[in-house]
Protein backbone atom coordinates (compact mmCIF):
# COMPACT_ATOMS: atom_id res chain seq x y z
CA UNK A 1 0.00 0.00 0.00
CA UNK A 2 1.28 3.68 -0.73
CA UNK A 3 0.17 4.88 2.71
CA UNK A 4 3.09 2.65 3.94
CA UNK A 5 5.93 3.80 2.12
CA UNK A 6 7.04 6.77 2.80
CA UNK A 7 8.66 8.06 -0.47
CA UNK A 8 5.07 8.12 -1.92
CA UNK A 9 3.58 10.13 0.98
CA UNK A 10 3.24 14.02 -0.44
CA UNK A 11 6.16 16.33 0.82
CA UNK A 12 5.00 19.11 2.01
CA UNK A 13 5.30 21.49 -1.05
CA UNK A 14 2.56 23.09 -2.69
CA UNK A 15 -0.07 20.94 -5.24
CA UNK A 16 -0.54 21.66 -8.01
CA UNK A 17 -3.27 21.84 -9.62
CA UNK A 18 -4.52 23.34 -6.56
CA UNK A 19 -7.76 22.91 -4.95
CA UNK A 20 -9.46 25.50 -6.63
CA UNK A 21 -7.99 24.85 -9.60
CA UNK A 22 -9.00 21.22 -10.06
CA UNK A 23 -12.31 22.54 -12.03
CA UNK A 24 -10.53 24.34 -14.33
CA UNK A 25 -8.27 21.64 -15.57
CA UNK A 26 -10.47 19.12 -15.10
CA UNK A 27 -12.70 17.35 -18.08
CA UNK A 28 -16.37 19.19 -17.93
CA UNK A 29 -17.90 15.79 -18.22
CA UNK A 30 -15.89 15.01 -14.63
CA UNK A 31 -17.87 17.93 -13.12
CA UNK A 32 -20.88 17.08 -14.37
CA UNK A 33 -20.44 13.65 -13.05
CA UNK A 34 -19.71 15.20 -9.67
CA UNK A 35 -22.45 17.16 -9.56
CA UNK A 36 -24.62 14.14 -10.43
CA UNK A 37 -23.38 12.00 -7.86
CA UNK A 38 -23.42 14.70 -5.29
CA UNK A 39 -27.60 14.86 -6.46
CA UNK A 40 -28.20 11.56 -6.02
CA UNK A 41 -25.73 10.37 -3.35
CA UNK A 42 -22.15 9.30 -3.27
CA UNK A 43 -20.58 5.47 -3.36
CA UNK A 44 -17.37 4.12 -2.85
CA UNK A 45 -15.62 3.39 -6.16
CA UNK A 46 -12.38 1.56 -6.92
CA UNK A 47 -10.30 3.31 -10.02
CA UNK A 48 -8.21 0.57 -12.20
CA UNK A 49 -4.89 2.54 -13.94
CA UNK A 50 -2.98 1.02 -16.46
CA UNK A 51 -1.28 2.00 -19.58
CA UNK A 52 -1.29 0.13 -23.23
CA UNK A 53 2.68 -0.45 -23.64
CA UNK A 54 5.23 -1.42 -21.28
CA UNK A 55 6.72 0.90 -18.79
CA UNK A 56 8.95 1.39 -15.55
CA UNK A 57 6.39 2.16 -12.71
CA UNK A 58 7.16 6.02 -11.78
CA UNK A 59 3.91 6.59 -9.63
CA UNK A 60 4.95 8.83 -7.12
CA UNK A 61 4.11 12.55 -8.25
CA UNK A 62 0.33 11.06 -8.89
CA UNK A 63 0.44 9.57 -5.59
CA UNK A 64 1.64 12.81 -3.95
CA UNK A 65 -0.57 15.20 -5.77
CA UNK A 66 -4.05 12.43 -5.01
CA UNK A 67 -3.24 12.24 -1.07
CA UNK A 68 -2.49 16.14 -0.86
CA UNK A 69 -5.89 16.72 -2.63
CA UNK A 70 -7.74 14.46 -0.55
CA UNK A 71 -5.98 15.99 2.78
CA UNK A 72 -7.70 19.19 1.16
CA UNK A 73 -10.78 17.48 0.86
CA UNK A 74 -10.75 15.76 4.54
CA UNK A 75 -11.65 12.42 2.78
CA UNK A 76 -8.67 9.38 2.28
CA UNK A 77 -7.84 7.43 -0.64
CA UNK A 78 -7.02 4.01 -0.20
CA UNK A 79 -3.93 3.66 -3.07
CA UNK A 80 -2.85 0.10 -4.09
CA UNK A 81 0.75 0.33 -6.02
CA UNK A 82 0.62 -3.57 -7.83
CA UNK A 83 3.74 -2.59 -8.67
CA UNK A 84 6.23 -0.82 -6.71
CA UNK A 85 8.30 2.54 -8.11
CA UNK A 86 10.72 1.18 -10.58
CA UNK A 87 9.27 -1.99 -11.38
CA UNK A 88 8.51 -3.39 -14.46
CA UNK A 89 4.84 -3.07 -15.86
CA UNK A 90 3.60 -4.69 -18.31
CA UNK A 91 0.82 -3.81 -20.98
CA UNK A 92 -2.32 -3.86 -19.57
CA UNK A 93 -1.53 -4.60 -15.92
CA UNK A 94 -3.22 -2.00 -13.88
CA UNK A 95 -0.27 -0.16 -11.76
CA UNK A 96 -2.44 0.94 -9.25
CA UNK A 97 -6.19 0.76 -7.50
CA UNK A 98 -7.43 3.89 -6.19
CA UNK A 99 -10.37 3.80 -3.30
CA UNK A 100 -12.60 6.33 -2.33
CA UNK A 101 -15.69 8.77 -2.33
CA UNK A 102 -16.87 8.67 -6.38
CA UNK A 103 -17.64 12.54 -5.63
CA UNK A 104 -14.48 13.22 -5.04
CA UNK A 105 -12.07 10.87 -6.78
CA UNK A 106 -14.34 12.05 -10.72
CA UNK A 107 -13.29 14.93 -10.97
CA UNK A 108 -9.70 14.57 -10.54
CA UNK A 109 -8.98 11.30 -13.22
CA UNK A 110 -7.68 14.16 -15.81
CA UNK A 111 -4.91 15.18 -13.44
CA UNK A 112 -3.71 11.66 -12.13
CA UNK A 113 -3.47 10.69 -15.14
CA UNK A 114 -0.67 13.76 -16.54
CA UNK A 115 1.55 13.02 -13.71
CA UNK A 116 1.46 9.07 -14.16
CA UNK A 117 1.62 8.27 -17.82
CA UNK A 118 4.22 10.05 -19.28
CA UNK A 119 6.28 9.70 -16.10
CA UNK A 120 6.55 5.76 -16.78
CA UNK A 121 7.49 5.99 -20.50
CA UNK A 122 9.95 8.22 -19.38
CA UNK A 123 11.54 6.18 -16.53
CA UNK A 124 11.32 2.94 -19.05
CA UNK A 125 13.06 5.03 -22.00
CA UNK A 126 15.88 6.03 -19.27
CA UNK A 127 16.01 2.72 -17.53
CA UNK A 128 17.16 1.19 -21.22
CA UNK A 129 19.62 3.50 -21.99
CA UNK A 130 21.63 3.40 -18.75
CA UNK A 131 21.10 -0.74 -19.68
CA UNK A 132 22.73 -0.04 -23.13
CA UNK A 133 25.32 2.21 -21.65
CA UNK A 134 26.33 0.86 -18.11
CA UNK A 135 29.42 2.02 -17.75
CA UNK A 136 28.77 5.50 -18.86
CA UNK A 137 27.51 8.19 -16.39
CA UNK A 138 24.35 10.43 -17.45
CA UNK A 139 23.38 14.03 -17.08
CA UNK A 140 19.49 14.94 -17.54
CA UNK A 141 19.48 17.77 -19.74
CA UNK A 142 15.90 17.70 -20.31
CA UNK A 143 14.91 20.58 -18.75
CA UNK A 144 15.15 23.13 -21.84
CA UNK A 145 13.41 20.26 -24.09
CA UNK A 146 10.29 20.13 -21.90
CA UNK A 147 6.70 22.13 -22.15
CA UNK A 148 6.79 23.77 -18.47
CA UNK A 149 8.18 23.57 -15.02
CA UNK A 150 6.04 20.78 -14.32
CA UNK A 151 6.87 18.85 -16.98
CA UNK A 152 10.66 19.04 -16.41
CA UNK A 153 10.00 17.92 -12.79
CA UNK A 154 7.85 15.09 -13.91
CA UNK A 155 11.09 14.36 -16.66
CA UNK A 156 13.83 14.57 -14.10
CA UNK A 157 11.59 12.11 -11.47
CA UNK A 158 11.33 9.79 -14.46
CA UNK A 159 14.95 9.83 -15.07
CA UNK A 160 15.65 9.00 -11.74
CA UNK A 161 13.28 6.44 -11.48
CA UNK A 162 14.73 4.67 -14.80
CA UNK A 163 18.03 5.28 -13.67
CA UNK A 164 17.81 3.23 -9.97
CA UNK A 165 16.16 0.61 -11.81
CA UNK A 166 19.28 -0.12 -14.17
CA UNK A 167 21.55 0.53 -11.39
CA UNK A 168 19.43 -2.14 -9.09
CA UNK A 169 19.50 -4.48 -12.46
CA UNK A 170 22.41 -3.81 -14.07
CA UNK A 171 25.35 -2.54 -11.89
CA UNK A 172 25.01 0.20 -14.26
CA UNK A 173 26.51 4.10 -13.30
CA UNK A 174 22.93 5.52 -14.84
CA UNK A 175 22.11 9.05 -14.00
CA UNK A 176 24.68 11.14 -12.03
CA UNK A 177 22.85 14.28 -11.63
CA UNK A 178 21.06 16.70 -13.96
CA UNK A 179 20.79 20.68 -15.49
CA UNK A 180 18.57 22.34 -12.95
CA UNK A 181 18.68 22.74 -9.22
CA UNK A 182 15.38 22.62 -8.56
CA UNK A 183 14.94 19.19 -9.51
CA UNK A 184 18.67 17.86 -8.19
CA UNK A 185 16.94 16.17 -5.26
CA UNK A 186 15.74 13.33 -7.44
CA UNK A 187 19.36 12.28 -7.98
CA UNK A 188 20.56 12.94 -4.45
CA UNK A 189 21.97 16.21 -5.25
CA UNK A 190 22.15 19.85 -3.65
CA UNK A 191 22.67 21.53 -6.84
CA UNK A 192 22.18 20.41 -10.80
CA UNK A 193 25.14 20.19 -13.19
CA UNK A 194 26.29 21.80 -16.73
CA UNK A 195 29.18 21.97 -18.43
CA UNK A 196 29.03 25.27 -20.72
CA UNK A 197 26.89 26.78 -23.73
CA UNK A 198 28.07 27.05 -26.83
CA UNK A 199 27.30 30.95 -26.01
CA UNK A 200 30.17 31.01 -23.92
CA UNK A 201 32.47 29.80 -26.44
CA UNK A 202 31.08 32.33 -28.94
CA UNK A 203 31.44 34.83 -26.17
CA UNK A 204 35.17 34.29 -25.53
CA UNK A 205 36.07 34.23 -29.02
CA UNK A 206 38.28 31.35 -28.39
CA UNK A 207 37.76 27.59 -26.92
CA UNK A 208 40.92 27.98 -24.56
CA UNK A 209 40.12 31.19 -23.46
CA UNK A 210 36.55 30.61 -22.61
CA UNK A 211 37.89 27.21 -20.70
CA UNK A 212 40.41 30.00 -19.05
CA UNK A 213 37.45 32.61 -18.22
CA UNK A 214 35.05 29.23 -16.94
CA UNK A 215 38.33 28.48 -14.73
CA UNK A 216 38.55 31.80 -13.25
CA UNK A 217 34.72 32.41 -13.04
CA UNK A 218 33.84 29.03 -11.73
CA UNK A 219 37.15 27.80 -10.15
CA UNK A 220 35.19 24.90 -8.06
CA UNK A 221 33.19 23.74 -10.88
CA UNK A 222 34.24 20.56 -12.74
CA UNK A 223 36.07 21.85 -15.39
CA UNK A 224 34.50 20.55 -18.99
CA UNK A 225 34.86 22.19 -21.91
CA UNK A 226 32.99 22.09 -25.40
CA UNK A 227 35.29 21.80 -28.39
CA UNK A 228 33.01 21.95 -31.22
CA UNK A 229 32.18 25.21 -31.92
CA UNK A 230 34.43 26.40 -34.15
CA UNK A 231 34.73 22.80 -35.93
CA UNK A 232 38.59 21.95 -34.44
CA UNK A 233 37.51 19.38 -31.85
CA UNK A 234 40.32 17.89 -31.99
CA UNK A 235 42.51 20.94 -32.47
CA UNK A 236 40.87 22.64 -29.78
CA UNK A 237 40.53 19.43 -27.22
CA UNK A 238 44.45 19.03 -27.54
CA UNK A 239 44.96 23.19 -26.75
CA UNK A 240 42.89 23.13 -23.32
CA UNK A 241 44.84 19.70 -22.77
CA UNK A 242 48.00 21.23 -23.15
CA UNK A 243 46.64 24.36 -21.15
CA UNK A 244 45.86 22.65 -18.07
CA UNK A 245 48.23 19.64 -18.06
CA UNK A 246 48.18 18.94 -14.50
CA UNK A 247 44.04 19.15 -14.56
CA UNK A 248 44.60 16.47 -17.68
CA UNK A 249 47.00 14.04 -15.69
CA UNK A 250 44.53 14.39 -12.58
CA UNK A 251 41.87 13.16 -14.76
CA UNK A 252 39.44 16.40 -13.92
CA UNK A 253 39.21 17.74 -17.15
CA UNK A 254 36.71 16.93 -19.69
CA UNK A 255 35.97 17.67 -23.04
CA UNK A 256 32.34 17.62 -24.55
CA UNK A 257 31.42 16.42 -28.12
CA UNK A 258 28.14 18.38 -29.32
CA UNK A 259 29.06 18.86 -33.38
CA UNK A 260 25.82 18.88 -35.28
CA UNK A 261 24.27 16.50 -37.72
CA UNK A 262 25.69 18.67 -40.36
CA UNK A 263 29.32 17.97 -40.65
CA UNK A 264 31.74 15.29 -39.36
CA UNK A 265 34.22 15.54 -36.21
CA UNK A 266 37.20 17.04 -37.33
CA UNK A 267 39.37 14.69 -39.27
CA UNK A 268 36.81 12.08 -40.25
CA UNK A 269 35.00 11.69 -43.23
CA UNK A 270 32.84 8.04 -44.14
CA UNK A 271 36.26 6.30 -45.26
CA UNK A 272 38.26 7.43 -42.12
CA UNK A 273 35.20 6.83 -39.95
CA UNK A 274 35.03 3.12 -41.43
CA UNK A 275 39.03 3.02 -40.63
CA UNK A 276 38.65 4.70 -36.81
CA UNK A 277 35.87 1.57 -36.13
CA UNK A 278 37.82 -1.49 -37.90
CA UNK A 279 41.01 -0.32 -35.63
CA UNK A 280 38.57 -0.27 -32.26
CA UNK A 281 35.32 -2.34 -32.88
CA UNK A 282 35.50 -3.74 -35.59
CA UNK A 283 32.62 -5.97 -35.08
CA UNK A 284 30.56 -2.63 -34.62
CA UNK A 285 31.06 -2.56 -38.99
CA UNK A 286 30.92 -6.42 -39.88
CA UNK A 287 27.40 -7.55 -40.21
CA UNK A 288 24.18 -5.79 -41.26
CA UNK A 289 23.47 -2.14 -39.85
CA UNK A 290 20.58 -0.14 -40.73
CA UNK A 291 20.61 3.25 -41.89
CA UNK A 292 20.02 4.92 -38.78
CA UNK A 293 22.70 2.99 -37.01
CA UNK A 294 25.12 3.52 -39.54
CA UNK A 295 24.46 7.59 -39.28
CA UNK A 296 25.05 6.60 -35.52
CA UNK A 297 28.62 4.47 -36.07
CA UNK A 298 30.03 6.03 -38.94
CA UNK A 299 27.94 9.12 -40.10
CA UNK A 300 28.08 13.01 -39.04
CA UNK A 301 27.98 14.50 -35.67
CA UNK A 302 28.56 12.84 -32.69
CA UNK A 303 29.10 9.36 -34.13
CA UNK A 304 30.69 6.16 -32.37
CA UNK A 305 33.79 7.14 -34.62
CA UNK A 306 33.75 10.12 -33.91
CA UNK A 307 34.31 9.64 -30.32
CA UNK A 308 36.78 7.02 -31.03
CA UNK A 309 38.78 9.56 -32.77
CA UNK A 310 38.79 11.85 -29.83
CA UNK A 311 39.88 9.14 -27.51
CA UNK A 312 42.64 7.99 -30.07
CA UNK A 313 44.00 11.47 -30.42
CA UNK A 314 43.65 12.54 -26.69
CA UNK A 315 45.97 8.84 -25.89
CA UNK A 316 48.38 9.63 -28.95
CA UNK A 317 48.96 12.94 -27.03
CA UNK A 318 49.63 11.65 -23.52
CA UNK A 319 46.30 12.54 -21.87
CA UNK A 320 44.57 8.96 -21.38
CA UNK A 321 43.27 10.63 -18.34
CA UNK A 322 40.96 13.25 -19.57
CA UNK A 323 37.28 12.28 -19.99
CA UNK A 324 34.88 12.74 -22.72
CA UNK A 325 31.58 13.90 -22.27
CA UNK A 326 29.32 13.42 -25.68
CA UNK A 327 26.12 14.98 -26.05
CA UNK A 328 23.61 15.68 -29.31
CA UNK A 329 20.32 13.60 -29.84
CA UNK A 330 20.87 10.52 -27.20
CA UNK A 331 18.17 8.40 -27.19
CA UNK A 332 17.46 4.68 -26.92
CA UNK A 333 18.63 3.99 -30.37
CA UNK A 334 21.37 6.14 -30.02
CA UNK A 335 22.95 4.43 -26.67
CA UNK A 336 22.08 1.03 -28.06
CA UNK A 337 24.30 1.44 -31.39
CA UNK A 338 26.99 3.32 -29.40
CA UNK A 339 27.18 -0.37 -27.17
CA UNK A 340 27.37 -1.86 -30.60
CA UNK A 341 30.92 0.18 -30.84
CA UNK A 342 31.90 0.31 -27.40
CA UNK A 343 31.98 3.65 -27.60
CA UNK A 344 34.19 5.08 -24.77
CA UNK A 345 32.21 7.97 -23.30
CA UNK A 346 32.65 8.74 -20.04
CA UNK A 347 29.28 10.73 -19.17
CA UNK A 348 26.13 11.64 -21.90
CA UNK A 349 24.50 14.52 -21.49
CA UNK A 350 20.80 13.84 -22.84
CA UNK A 351 17.13 14.76 -22.90
CA UNK A 352 15.95 12.64 -25.05
CA UNK A 353 14.77 9.85 -22.59
CA UNK A 354 11.58 12.01 -23.05
CA UNK A 355 9.32 10.13 -24.55
CA UNK A 356 9.37 10.20 -28.55
CA UNK A 357 5.23 9.16 -29.80
CA UNK A 358 3.40 11.41 -27.21
CA UNK A 359 0.32 8.75 -28.01
CA UNK A 360 2.33 6.16 -25.85
CA UNK A 361 2.36 8.28 -22.68
CA UNK A 362 -1.59 7.96 -22.40
CA UNK A 363 -2.67 6.67 -18.87
CA UNK A 364 -6.28 5.16 -18.59
CA UNK A 365 -8.55 4.47 -15.68
CA UNK A 366 -11.40 2.58 -15.58
CA UNK A 367 -13.68 2.07 -12.69
CA UNK A 368 -13.87 -1.52 -11.67
CA UNK A 369 -16.05 -1.40 -8.47
CA UNK A 370 -18.91 0.17 -6.90
CA UNK A 371 -19.61 -0.02 -3.33
CA UNK A 372 -16.83 -3.13 -3.17
CA UNK A 373 -19.13 -4.88 -5.98
CA UNK A 374 -16.69 -5.67 -9.53
CA UNK A 375 -18.63 -4.00 -12.30
CA UNK A 376 -16.50 -3.07 -15.42
CA UNK A 377 -17.15 -1.68 -18.74
CA UNK A 378 -17.37 -4.58 -21.25
CA UNK A 379 -13.94 -5.50 -22.68
CA UNK A 380 -12.28 -4.02 -19.51
CA UNK A 381 -12.43 -7.13 -17.41
CA UNK A 382 -8.91 -8.07 -17.26
CA UNK A 383 -8.57 -4.88 -15.17
CA UNK A 384 -10.69 -6.60 -12.37
CA UNK A 385 -8.97 -7.56 -8.76
CA UNK A 386 -8.00 -11.62 -9.16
Amino acid sequence: MAEDNPDLKPKGGSLWPREEDVGLWTDVYFKRTKKTVETFGDTRVTYAVFMRRPVVCAPRLAVDWLHGIAAVRGVTFDIELTHNEGRWVGAGEPIMYISGPLASLVDLETLFLQKLGPACVAAYNAYTMCVDLPKAGFLAMDARHCAGTEMAEMMAYAASVGSARAQRKAGAVGFIGNATDATAHFFGNDKGFGTMPHALIGYAGDTVRAAEMFRDANPDAPMTVLVDFFGQEITDALAVCRRYPDLAAAGELSVRLDTGGGRFVEGLDPQTSYAVLERNAPEAIRGYRSEVELRYLIGTGVSAAGVWHMREQLDKAGFDKVKIVASSGFGAAKCKTMAVANAPIDVIGTGSYLPEVWTETYATADIVAYDDEPRVKVGREFLLRN
